[in-house]
């Protein structure tokens, strides 16, 4: 009787066993192995799917500030009104000599006479157009460039680049074209102070008289300011992608000059139409752009179309490099005075 109470007591355990196992089997795998395998590959893929569509929402932020943040569109253009407006208040008086020369070069007419002194005439009048001028072109550029960078495709940010800055140069030329003519009428010495100037046109020529030659500044600043602008972000893009890095002050300088100087010989044809128009006054020696660029072909040769393009792409060159060397270091001045999320959390509470 023993050793068969024994074989039943050990078939019992062993049934109890392999019991125990298969419970602890279920509650650790619900389902089977190839159920489980299956799970675990539709698991994967759809991962693989959730992951590819998180990098294309997160390509352009990745590209500008290297992780995703929510938009603010106020505080973007507040940091672009500053940072804009002081860029453009440092290069205007550091250049302001080489842009009386290059308007002066252009404004003479056959085998006329340059006149060297007065380099700085009007550039107080100047600064007061300048500044509002160029805080609302970056205050409209930046926040656009970035609505735009979230709507357009990933092989498209060259044409968002282009966009935001002929969005911003139209929205600055409410305030540039005034400001220009008042400054070429006194670089040229028609005028000897900025009030006498807008006192004198707006008596004369009337208050349209500020925006002689509208069109033709249009014509040369929205391809110049949406030319410039995307040379400028497209290399820093490929420069930090291929760095892997942010650039610095002198890189983002090195990376305007060479922007600005060749947006400038490019568009020099156009800013001697431009100036043509605006330093004519009430004489009307021209009747529009195409009349313009007829007269100053048959009286003076083609290459007439290109006077002043030494100073000007020396003083965009160096333009450049300084509006952009401190445009990125006011922005990124500004982004560090942000307050940080930590800041907005609850505080340990103290017993």
């Amino acid at each position: 009787m023993g050793p068969f109470t024994l074989a039943i007591d050990a078939k019992k355990s062993s049934l109890a066993v392999s019991e125990l196992h298969d419970i602890r089997s279920r509650i650790l795998f619900p389902c089977s192995f190839p159920q489980l395998s299956q799970q675990f590959k539709a698991d994967s893929s759809n991962r693989k799917v959730q992951n590819a569509q998180l990098g294309k929402k997160k390509f352009f932020a990745s590209i500008s500030t290297g992780e995703e943040k929510e938009f603010n569109f106020l505080r973007v253009l507040l940091e672009g009104i500053v940072a804009g407006g002081t860029a453009g208040v440092v290069v205007e008086t550091a250049l302001y000599p080489i842009d009386t020369i290059k308007t002066r070069l252009q404004a003479v007419r056959g085998g006329g006479k340059i006149v060297w002194n007065g380099l700085y005439s009007g550039l107080a009048g100047n600064l007061a157009g300048v500044l509002p001028a160029s805080a609302i072109f970056v205050g409209v550029y930046e926040p656009t460039k970035q609505k735009l960078l979230q709507i357009f495709p990933e092989n498209l940010t060259a044409v968002a680049h282009l966009t935001a800055g002929a969005i911003g140069g139209l929205a600055a030329s409410l305030v540039r074209v005034p400001t220009e003519v008042v400054k070429q009428r006194m670089q040229t010495g028609q005028f000897a102070s900025a009030p006498d100037a807008v006192r004198m046109i707006v008596s004369k020529e009337g208050f349209k008289g500020l925006y002689a030659g509208y069109r033709s500044f249009l014509l040369r600043d929205l391809p110049f300011d949406a030319i410039q602008f995307c040379i400028y972000e497209q290399m820093r893009i490929g420069y930090k992608l291929a760095a892997k890095r942010d650039l610095n002050d002198p890189e983002n300088a090195l990376i305007g000059a060479f922007a600005g100087a060749l947006t400038g010989a490019i568009t020099t044809p156009l800013d001697v139409i431009k100036t043509r128009l605006m330093v004519q006054g009430p004489a009307n020696q021209y009747n529009g752009i195409i009349d313009c660029v007829q007269t100053i072909v048959r009286e003076e040769g083609p290459p007439a179309l290109l006077k002043g393009i030494g100073p000007r792409v020396l003083w965009i060159g160096i333009g450049g490099s300084i509006f952009f060397g401190v445009l990125e270091r006011t922005k990124r001045a500004l982004a560090q005075r942000r307050p940080s999320p930590n800041q907005h959390s609850d505080s340990p509470k103290q017993d």
